[in-house]
């Protein structure tokens, strides 16, 4: 199985999911985020197992 973790910018700041997801999953966060407001730079990154 592979595992993806989002990674985006929230006022400047960097953020990491502190989770890690399936592909359906990280999209549906990516899509989440970027309505919030202040989320800028929203990508879906692939790590490793317990990463």
């Amino acid at each position: 199985m592979e595992n993806f973790k989002v990674v985006w910018l929230e006022n400047g700041e960097p953020k990491r999911s502190t989770v890690a997801y399936d592909r359906p999953s990280a999209e549906d966060r990516v899509a989440r985020l970027e309505q919030e407001a202040g989320v800028t730079d929203v990508k879906v990154i692939k790590v490793k197992p317990g990463e």
